[in-house]
């Protein structure tokens, strides 16, 4: 049986760029030696690797999340995979025509209006005109902005941008789409309908490459994810794994490596064998060792569970609540069992230790997520779960 070749393809992708301005005019270049005459004990610009050996790829059907902290070159590798940029070594290849959105109005002729521009995207992705025409209405009442599509791009909000471009992107036929984080400057109701744009296609067999820090889209979005960091693959494969690693920060996952610690915590862990659903008993467990030295600085280890939309802390618990005594030095395990009253969504799991009669935390340990979903039969709306009982008495009427 053939092995299906990627449509995208990333290969040990290496992207230079030099720190400072490069000044290709007299006029700019007079000033810039007067300021260089001024500052000569100084350090002078000089070159940094924003992609180094990072390597992907995506097959039909795949929706591949990078996520990162800014700076990280997520964006410098969609550049890549879509021409603007070209790779300092390594190779990158996309099969098919590509519905891509970067930045913001990237593309879009600023004098001309909306229906112009769509127009004029169609054309560089390689589309008749006819197709286009068909195409048009659909893309226009998706974008939602039919009274402003012949009013000139330049007039338009960051929004509305967005909107035009990832409606183009979506709608004319791509064979591969290639999304950056500017979905984030959209309404709420947009991007409802953006993602669910994005699922719909995938499901059709395209495949998908997403930038975004909404990682709770992320998580329920995408097939597998690459964590960026400095340029380099932190870690890639399975979509809560990364971003475990993300929010880790790069953290061994058996804990801190600082030998010194006064305590040191490794993941929280799911006990295998348990579904994650609203209202059922979920057992966790995690382990301390406490190395018995600066003991004063800790009075208690516990458990926080955050939602990745936002990082609100929806739940906190430790020893010191449950009337639990650490010991002074020693390995451990805390068993923690949870109802879990939540709504559908992804959350953090994170270990921590508070300092001593303070709130702040002294460290945390290696983060976990998790993905708890919610019966369709469970009708209800609102940010927690109360478990609710409805019943109906008729009243006698005297």
């Amino acid at each position: 049986m053939a092995v299906e070749t990627p449509s995208v393809r990333f290969e040990s992708v290496w992207k230079r760029f030099r720190r400072g301005q490069l000044h290709d005019s007299l006029r700019d270049l007079l000033p810039a030696l007067s300021s260089r005459l001024l500052r000569r004990n100084l350090p002078r610009p000089g070159e940094f690797w924003a992609l180094r050996d990072v390597s992907f790829s995506v097959r039909a059907g795949e929706v591949l999340g990078i996520i990162g902290g800014n700076g990280a070159g997520k964006s410098t590798a969609l550049k890549i995979l879509t021409r603007i940029l070209r790779p300092t070594a390594g190779s990158a290849q996309v099969d098919g025509r590509i519905g891509a959105l970067i930045e913001i109005s990237a593309g879009f002729h600023q004098d001309l209006t909306g229906r112009e521009n769509i127009f004029l995207q169609g054309s560089i992705m390689g589309m008749p005109v006819a197709l286009i025409r068909r195409k048009f209405a659909e893309i226009v009442d998706f974008a939602g902005i039919p009274e402003f599509i012949d009013t000139p791009v330049k007039r338009y909000s960051s929004g509305m941008n967005a909107r035009l471009g990832f409606a183009i992107a979506a709608h004319l036929d791509p064979e591969v789409l290639i999304i950056d984080e500017v979905l984030s400057v959209g309404d709420f109701r947009f991007q409802e309908k953006a993602f669910g744009r994005i699922q719909e296609m995938s499901k059709s067999g395209i495949p998908v490459v997403l930038v975004s820090h909404q990682l709770d889209r992320v998580a329920s979005l995408c097939t597998k994810a690459l964590v960026l960091q400095q340029g380099l693959v932190l870690h890639q494969g399975d979509v809560s794994e990364c971003i475990d690693a993300y929010l880790s920060g790069g953290v061994n996952q058996e804990g801190s490596t600082d030998g010194k610690a006064p305590v040191r915590l490794s993941a929280c862990r799911i006990l295998p064998g348990q579904n994650l659903l609203w209202g059922q008993p979920t057992d966790f467990e995690m382990d301390a060792s406490i190395s018995g030295q600066d003991r004063e600085s800790f009075d208690c280890i516990g458990v926080r569970i955050r939602a990745l939309e936002g990082g609100r802390e929806v739940f906190m618990t430790n020893t010191r609540l449950a009337g639990i005594e650490l010991p002074a030095r020693g390995a451990v395990r805390c068993h923690l069992s949870l109802r879990m009253n939540l709504p559908r969504g992804t959350y953090t799991i994170e270990p921590f230790a508070r300092r001593t009669g303070e709130d702040h935390l002294l460290c945390t340990g290696p983060i976990s997520t998790c993905h708890v979903e919610v019966p369709s039969s469970e009708l209800y709306k609102g940010t927690v779960a109360f478990a609710p009982e409805l019943r109906l008495e008729p009243l006698d009427r005297v």
